[in-house]
C-alpha cells in the first residue's frame, strides 16, 4: 500500500518516515512531554545517556514505566556494548598491525583515535536529541532499544 506526500504528492510506502521528494516527516515522532518522577522527561532521558543513571532508570519505578527514558537508557547500554565489542576486536586486530614496524604504531594511533572520537560524537548528538525531546533510534541498537523499551 502506498500514500502521498500531502505537499509535493510523491507516492511512497505507507511505512515511510520521510517523504522521497521533499523530506517532511510522515510519521509524528513520540517526543518527551511533562515530568517522570522529579524530573523532566527529556532532562531523564539525557541523563540515560551515562551509564549508571541509565541502570538506574530501568530499575527504579517511576523511571521503569516511562517508554521515553526506557527508550534511552536501553539504547545508551547498547551503545555502550557496542563500544566494548568493537574495543576488544581493534585489540585484537592491534595486535596483528603492532606487527608491522613503524606504520604499525601509528595505524594503531590513527584507529583508536577515529573510533573514540566517533563513539563521543554519536554520544554527544543521542544526547541533545534526547535533550530535545526526540526518541532518535541509532541503527540496530535502536530498534532493539524500541522493542525492550515497549516491553513492560
Amino acid at each position: 500500500m502506498s500514500i502521498s506526500c500531502p505537499d509535493c504528492f510523491a507516492s511512497m510506502p505507507d511505512t515511510a518516515a520521510f517523504c522521497p521528494g521533499c523530506g517532511r516527516a510522515m510519521r509524528a515522532a513520540e517526543r518527551a512531554r511533562g515530568m517522570v518522577g522529579v524530573l523532566p522527561e527529556a532532562v531523564a532521558g539525557a541523563l540515560a545517556y551515562f551509564l549508571l543513571p541509565a541502570i538506574f532508570f530501568i530499575l527504579v519505578k517511576p523511571y521503569a514505566g516511562n517508554r521515553f527514558v526506557r527508550f534511552h537508557s536501553f539504547q545508551c547500554i547498547g551503545l555502550c556494548l557496542a563500544g566494548v565489542i568493537i574495543a576488544a576486536t581493534l585489540r585484537v586486530g592491534g595486535v596483528v598491525l603492532y606487527l608491522i614496524p613503524v606504520l604499525g604504531h601509528l595505524l594503531i594511533w590513527l584507529l583508536a583515535m577515529v573510533v573514540s572520537l566517533a563513539f563521543f560524537l554519536i554520544w554527544i548528538v543521542l544526547l541533545v536529541k534526547a535533550l530535545q525531546g526526540e526518541m532518535f533510534e541509532l541503527l540496530w541498537i535502536g530498534s532493539v532499544a524500541t522493542r525492550l523499551a515497549s516491553q513492560r
